[in-house]
């Protein structure tokens, strides 16, 4: 297997540089290394000025395709801590040490990874049972917040109180912004989103919408028979936005649209860094929701 012929080359590399222990980063600061985007933002907003951030993965690339090299592999190795969700990325899973690691996904009540039939099979987006795209409710991600505040004041002592207290503020602004959706979804005159990749279950979930996706995975090609199952769904349920993301191909979801009548909209699922921030760009996704499904104020 790949990611273990890269273990053993980064424990080679670690022996012989007389690291494999390194827990902190050239600056001195506690080295926390977040898997992508969102896990990005987060750890900045609770590690601040008391840890050095890195990320896996380059902004443009889709998470899902992130492969490892030794460098990368060696540098988890030797993180104080790595923040990731297990599922999302299987190189990062394997790569991940237990005891200087936090899972994301223990942090919060997941729900059902989707699955539908594709090509005659049944189709599975992830390696784990559950959707793993929980940054998309920011309630739930207030509560990673709180837990990876306690996860770097565990891990950095002599800053336990800036992480906690950097946690506490994160996860009112998150706790602000789910009341933000909450009400600017509450008067909708649709509750279906028919998006290209089924990320955005939790939003779902979290907002009392209905989430009908086209494809599981971004990467795959749906069968006929799925764009006409999702076509019947959208005629029947009147829908005019077919949401389409900015790292996908959009082709599938516009021959769907043309065939249902709608037009089509980006909905970003934040898997890598929007102009703004995870803030501004939530907030832009609500607007775009609001717009596509008839909310009043």
């Amino acid at each position: 297997m790949r990611v273990a012929t890269l273990l053993a080359g980064a424990a080679l590399l670690a022996s012989a540089c007389g690291s494999g222990q390194a827990e902190s980063s050239a600056s001195g600061k506690p080295a926390v290394i977040a898997a992508f985007y969102p896990l990005q933002w987060l750890t900045e907003q609770v590690g601040g000025q008391d840890v050095q951030v890195t990320t896996l993965t380059a902004p443009g690339v889709e998470p899902h395709d992130l492969e490892l090299g030794v460098k990368q592999v060696t540098e988890i190795q030797d993180a104080a801590l790595t923040v990731y969700i297990k599922g999302v990325q299987p190189a990062v899973d394997e790569a991940v040490a237990e005891d200087r690691s936090f899972d994301a996904a223990t942090a919060v009540k997941t729900i059902p990874a989707g699955h539908h039939e594709e090509g005659g099979e049944e189709a599975h987006d992830h390696e784990v049972s559950y959707d793993p795209h929980l940054w998309l409710d920011p309630s739930r991600l207030a509560a990673v917040a709180t837990r990876l505040g306690e996860r770097l004041a565990a891990a950095d002592p002599a800053h336990a109180q800036g992480y906690k207290d950097r946690a506490a503020r994160t996860a009112g602004a998150l706790g602000a912004l789910d009341q933000e959706f909450a009400k600017g979804l509450s008067t909708c005159t649709s509750k279906t989103l028919v998006t290209g990749h089924e990320a955005f279950g939790y939003l779902a979930d979290r907002y009392g919408l209905k989430q009908v996706g086209i494809t599981l995975d971004p990467e795959s090609e749906p069968s006929p028979a799925r764009i006409s199952e999702v076509a019947k769904v959208a005629r029947a349920e009147k829908v005019t936005t077919i949401f389409t993301e900015s790292l996908v191909s959009p082709k599938v979801a516009e021959v769907l649209a043309s065939q249902v009548g709608a037009k089509t909209a980006v909905l970003d699922p934040l898997e890598s860094k929007p102009s703004g921030d995870y803030l501004s760009a939530m907030r832009d996704n609500l607007t775009t929701l609001r717009s596509a499904l008839g909310c009043t104020t």
